[in-house]
C-alpha cells in the first residue's frame, strides 16, 4: 500500500464518499446518524504546488482487504518534476503512528514500471495501478499523510488520506 501511496508522483487514495441516513436509523437512535465513511482524500496542498490533484478514484469502492485494488489519480504538473523529488508519508491507526517513511519519488516510478518517469513534464496525467491488498489488514481506520517535495525541498504535493476498514459502524 505505501507503494501506491509514492508511485508516479501523484500517488494516492480514494475520493470522498459517504453514506446518507436512513428513517430506520433514526428511529433507533432518535436523531439522524451519519455512516462512517470508508475512505475519503484531502488535498492539503496550495494552489502553487506543482502536482495538482484533480480526481482520485478507486476499484472496487470501498476497498477490501484480500482484494486487488486499482487506483485511478487525474493529475496536473504545473512544473517539470525532476529526480531527486521525494515523499514523506506517514500511516496511523487511531493515534498509534504505524509507519515514517522517506520515499524516492523518481525511483519508486522507475521500481514499478509505472507510466510516469522522471522527469515529469508539464501537463496532465491520468495513472492508474492495481496492488494486491493483503487480507491481513485489521479491521481499522487509518490515517494517511503524504507531504512531497521537489529535488530543491519546494512543496510538491500534500494529501491526507483516511481508509476504514473496519465493519460497517456509525458515528
Amino acid at each position: 500500500m505505501v507503494r501506491l501511496l509514492s508511485l508516479s508522483l501523484l500517488t494516492v487514495f480514494a475520493s470522498a464518499a459517504l453514506a446518507g441516513t436512513s428513517a430506520e436509523q433514526q428511529v433507533l437512535t432518535g436523531s439522524p446518524v451519519r455512516l462512517a465513511e470508508k475512505w475519503s482524500y484531502v488535498d492539503c496542498g496550495s494552489d502553487s504546488d506543482p502536482v495538482q490533484i484533480k480526481s482520485i478514484k478507486i476499484s472496487p469502492d470501498p476497498p477490501k482487504p484480500g482484494h486487488d485494488l486499482t487506483v485511478t489519480v487525474s493529475a496536473t504538473a504545473v512544473g517539470t518534476i525532476e529526480e531527486g523529488a521525494y515523499a514523506d508519508v506517514s500511516v496511523k491507526l487511531g493515534l498509534i503512528k504505524l509507519l515514517t517513511k522517506q520515499f524516492d519519488v523518481c525511483e519508486e516510478a522507475r521500481s514499478a514500471n509505472a507510466t510516469v518517469q522522471c522527469p515529469v513534464q508539464e501537463g496532465d496525467y491520468e495513472v492508474s495501478q492495481t496492488v494486491a491488498l493483503p487480507g491481513e489488514i485489521p479491521r481499522a481506520k487509518f490515517n494517511i499523510n503524504v507531504k512531497g517535495y521537489t529535488k530543491d525541498d519546494d512543496d510538491l504535493l500534500c494529501l491526507n488520506l483516511m481508509v476504514n476498514f473496519g465493519p460497517f459502524n456509525v458515528w
